[in-house]
């Protein structure tokens, strides 16, 4: 049980890191063409919470007492320690898993907002959009041209999306966490 928890404690200072090149390999291909189901994924972060928190924070190896607090976490959380590895694999080398698992951390738009209404199809016009906008307008702190403003107006437009829905996203995203995280998975998928 010792080495498993090793593995689940290495599996949380991967979450932490960059995505390392050296899982690169077969294993790694067949972790990632897993597919993990919003349940799965809600109670990974969930027991990743609690393991977090039962785990050394002076770099150390953990204590048998800490060990078994992670262990039961991960039981607690419905997850078996193996397939808690897995996706901890998993999630460190992906960035669709780690933008899915960002929006199950957040919490849900208020009802009867903006954010709240936002479909994913809005969600990702909005995202194509905004990388259309972006290209068209002109650089950091300058006031768009007649000849920008038409362009980033067609770009609105051509996403699908009426402006003024385009515009009432925009404003929504500045004050809704849950919002910019579902913008961050759409982003990460067109990736």
């Amino acid at each position: 049980m010792r080495l498993t928890l090793i593995a689940a404690v290495s599996a949380v200072a991967l979450m932490g890191g960059a995505a390392q090149a050296s899982a690169a390999g077969p294993l790694a291909a067949a972790i990632q063409a897993t597919e993990y189901s919003d349940a799965q994924l809600q109670a990974f972060g969930t027991a990743m919470t609690a393991v977090r928190a039962a785990s050394p924070t002076d770099g150390t190896a953990p204590t048998a007492e800490q060990q078994a607090a992670m262990a039961s976490a991960i039981q607690a959380a419905g997850m078996d320690i193996t397939s808690f590895n897995a996706l901890a694999t998993a999630v460190s080398t992906d960035e669709v898993l780690q933008a899915r698992l960002a929006v199950f951390a957040t919490p849900e738009s208020p009802a009867g907002s903006v954010a709240a209404s936002v479909t994913d199809a809005e969600v990702a016009q909005f995202a194509a959009a905004m990388t259309a906008v972006r290209a068209a307008g002109p650089a950091a702190g300058q006031t768009p041209t007649a000849e920008q403003q038409a362009a980033m107006a067609a770009a609105v437009s051509s996403s699908g999306l009426a402006l003024d829905r385009f515009n009432a996203i925009s404003g929504a995203v500045s004050s809704d966490e849950r919002l910019r995280a579902r913008l961050d998975l759409a982003a990460a998928k067109a990736d």
